[in-house]
């Protein structure tokens, strides 16, 4: 659901005897020299297998939320898939060890996956293990269009905007987010998960799930911009991918190649443009060190 209804929900407190996607578990500890013992939410993480057509293809670590954006946006943005219809149901089953997702996809999307096959088992960090050759590495991305004028000042507000609505990250202190922001810096859509990666999968698959024409907004993470969230980015067809932290350089060239404005130290009214600068509006640029 869009995010205004997720405040309704009561997004932005997060409640004291129950926290969805967070185990209560008992800890103890110091704080200020004083001795303490208490209940504290933890993460929920556990592991995702992703199954196509009765095939494993993948087992992810990620919070047990948001399942079904997670196996589109999952499909879609690891070019599985290349339009949502092309999935047709995604079943869950869980058990003691974990969660499979069953998804029915259609035989082209299919009968190609079979054969550029990749085990991505536990994939948390690189976003490249398991990978089997180079050219399964830079696939061929969708250049962006020209998109709306983006403005600096746009991309401080949906920065300032994380704290409040990051609720479970607010319970636990463990998870990143992704979220969808129009044009003037609103965060319309908003996604959290322990693995960077599959926070941006979710947000992809919430967008996919709801027909939201991506490419008239930008993408905004609580994580640096490594080479795998400018990818899934471009293939989303966002052309502005806001980051907290640093990009990488192999992050850089990807974006300079799908021709998409890249933005890290993304704080306050502060940003750092690493590429496409043209697109963007730096109004009031103050030289010197990082910050523009």
């Amino acid at each position: 659901m869009p995010l205004t209804d997720d405040i309704a929900a009561g997004v932005g407190n997060p409640p004291s005897c129950f926290c969805e996607g967070a185990l209560s578990l008992p800890v103890r500890g110091f704080k200020e020299g004083r001795e303490f013992a208490t209940q504290d939410w933890v993460a929920d993480e556990v592991p995702v297998a992703l199954e196509f057509n009765g095939v494993s293809h993948a087992v992810m670590l990620a919070t047990p939320l948001n399942l079904e954006e997670f196996a589109l946006g999952f499909s879609l943005s690891e070019g599985v898939l290349d339009a949502p219809h092309e999935l047709f149901a995604v079943e869950e089953e869980r058990c003691e060890m974990g969660i499979t997702l069953h998804l029915q996809v259609a035989n082209r999307p299919f009968a190609r996956l079979k054969e550029r096959r990749r085990t991505l088992a536990g994939r948390t960090g690189c976003g490249l293990c398991g990978t089997e050759s180079l050219e399964h590495v830079a696939r061929i991305l969708p250049a962006s269009g020209e998109g709306p004028p983006w403005n600096r000042k746009a991309i401080g507000r949906a920065m300032s905007q994380f704290c409040e609505l990051q609720t479970l990250q607010q319970a636990t202190g463990a998870v990143h987010a992704a979220a969808w922001c129009s044009a003037d810096g609103k965060v319309l859509w908003l996604r959290e998960d322990v693995g960077r990666h599959n926070a941006l999968d979710k947000l992809i698959g919430a967008l996919a799930l709801h027909g939201v024409d991506a490419s008239t907004g930008f993408i905004a993470v609580t994580s640096r911009a490594s080479f795998e969230m400018v990818q899934k980015t471009a293939t989303a067809g966002v052309s502005l991918l806001a980051a907290v932290s640093a990009p990488t350089s192999f992050a850089v060239a990807t974006a300079e190649r799908a021709r998409m404005t890249l933005v890290g130290f993304a704080r306050r009214q502060d940003i750092v443009v690493y590429c496409h600068a043209d697109r963007l509006a730096l109004d009031a640029i103050h030289g010197g060190g990082r910050a523009l």
